[in-house]
């Protein structure tokens, strides 16, 4: 074997797994082991959580945060799922089905993520208004909150929004108007769409939307493998 080659294979090896133990502090309730989490749905069924794929089959999934093509330049996160509680996941089939009548669907970036990912996220951004603060935990760590775009069925590319995902300036804003007409349009409908099923918005991304916290739902520090063991 070649040293260039033996070099990037022991660099794959010591990359390191974000999903797990890079914990920081918070004061949310957490849920850190399969049990505890299976208490939790026994406690409350309504606390289930599903994968969107068996929700909404054929629903396009493409999680930047799983490659290194993200705003950290990282992989924050191994064998993901997009996983949300099952109260918001049907929501969001309805907002597909809705879609789908117009030629368009949803493009997922991102759903359920693990606590510990949103400490590596807080300990790496440079602005912090635009990342979740681990002392309250985010909504995606409840498995509440989704990242996502409309795509057009026809061409399968997505829509113009004006911004990439993940763009950390004022013209990511919902607020922001100085754009063209049909990215306006374009934020419209999403937004509608979403707030049409139930969701909610974040002022500072067009992108992200999430289900009310109706039950006080726990933060979850598990991997994607542990809970796909956990459900």
């Amino acid at each position: 074997m070649k040293l260039s080659s033996l070099f990037l294979l022991l660099l794959v090896f010591a990359l390191p797994d974000f999903s797990k133990g890079q914990k920081c502090k918070t004061d949310a309730k957490v849920i850190s082991s399969i049990s505890g989490f299976r208490d939790a749905v026994k406690n409350n069924p309504a606390k289930k959580i599903v994968a969107l794929k068996k929700v909404i089959p054929g629903i396009l999934i493409d999680m930047p945060y799983a490659t290194s093509n993200n705003f950290t330049h990282t992989v924050l996160y191994h064998h993901p799922v997009a996983y949300l509680h099952e109260a918001p996941a049907n929501a969001l089939k309805l907002a597909q089905d809705d879609l789908l009548k117009k030629g368009l669907a949803l493009k997922i970036y991102d759903a359920f993520r693990p606590f510990s990912v949103t400490c590596v996220i807080w300990r790496t951004a440079t602005d912090r208004h635009y990342v979740a603060n681990p002392r309250k935990g985010s909504n995606h760590n409840r498995a509440l909150a989704v990242d996502l775009t409309i795509i057009d069925l026809k061409t399968g590319k997505e829509l113009d929004m004006g911004t990439a995902y993940d763009n950390f300036t004022d013209s990511a804003h919902h607020n922001f108007r100085q754009l063209p007409p049909q990215v306006l349009a374009n934020r419209k409908l999403l937004k509608q769409t979403m707030r049409k099923y139930g969701f909610g918005h974040v002022p500072a991304e067009w992108w992200h939307y999430q289900w009310h916290n109706d039950l006080d739902y726990e933060v979850i520090d598990l991997g994607f493998d542990e809970l796909k063991e956990a459900i």
